[in-house]
């Protein structure tokens, strides 16, 4: 692969163009515009979802801004699926760059009255769909000796409220994950960035009946804040990396959820 770098402060970097960048939970929303923030810019795009027909459609538009895309099904929760994604990416691409940990889920519920089946799908697709993501691409990025790791979490892996408490505890451990994480790679030459999102309208949050009255209630985050948010993350000088990054509404407060909920 032909790699385009250009030089900052004397020091050497990956430049955006032509980097090969694999994204989970691309078919929409944050992944979607993240695939698209770096297509924009010439990046080789993985699109990783559990279903595929959406990124399907965000990789026409990945091609039509300038990209190149490829898109692979996968639940993030399957370990060898995982390794088996990223190996196909590395074969299309010749290499993996960067990847964002993105796939998500959310609940809103009670610690009393919450479902444990909702429970677990929210930790293992966070929590573990992460760490696994992570595990499977760090193999090409410890050969060649450098990359960068994102991590979508949220304001809510920092802050804590009444509502999503099996949330929460998986945008702590994202968080934590993140920070041991970085000072695991760094000394390999391997950036990791956390990006806390405040409140984003996205169809997981305008799609459920207790979350869209936070977002009539602000001006929430589009999908492309958080993206441009990224991108920034990943266009610092090879000497520095942001670490956490945290990016919300202007008028933002914790959210407040109906009583009947609790």
């Amino acid at each position: 692969m032909t790699v385009a770098v250009e030089r900052v402060d004397d020091n050497v970097i990956l430049s955006v163009q032509q980097a090969a960048v694999l994204i989970t939970g691309a078919s929409s929303g944050i992944g979607a515009a993240t695939a698209l923030a770096f297509a924009e810019l010439g990046a080789r795009v993985a699109l990783v979802d559990l279903r595929t027909d959406g990124a399907d459609a965000v990789a026409q538009r990945v091609v039509a801004v300038g990209g190149e895309a490829l898109v692979l099904e996968a639940d993030v929760r399957d370990p060898d699926r995982l390794e088996e994604v990223v190996a196909a990416t590395v074969e299309r691409f010749g290499g993996l760059d960067a990847v964002v940990a993105n796939a998500g889920i959310a609940d809103q519920s009670s610690v009393a009255g919450g479902d444990p089946a909702r429970w677990r799908a929210v930790v293992e697709t966070n929590v573990l769909g992460a760490l696994y993501t992570v595990r499977a691409s760090l193999p090409p990025m410890l050969e060649r000796g450098r990359g960068h790791v994102f991590l979508t979490a949220s304001v809510s892996g920092r802050e804590s409220y009444v509502g999503e408490p099996a949330y929460i505890a998986s945008k702590w451990a994202q968080v934590g994950f993140a920070h041991a994480l970085r000072q695991e790679v760094m000394e390999a030459g391997i950036r990791v960035t956390v990006v806390e999102p405040g409140i984003v309208d996205t169809p997981l949050t305008r799609g459920s009946p207790v979350v869209r009255p936070l977002l009539e209630a602000v001006e929430p985050l589009r999908p492309e804040d958080v993206a441009a948010a990224i991108v920034y993350a990943w266009r610092q000088p090879g000497h520095v990396v942001v670490s956490e990054l945290t990016i919300r509404p202007l008028r933002q407060a914790l959210p407040q959820f109906d009583d009947d909920l609790v």
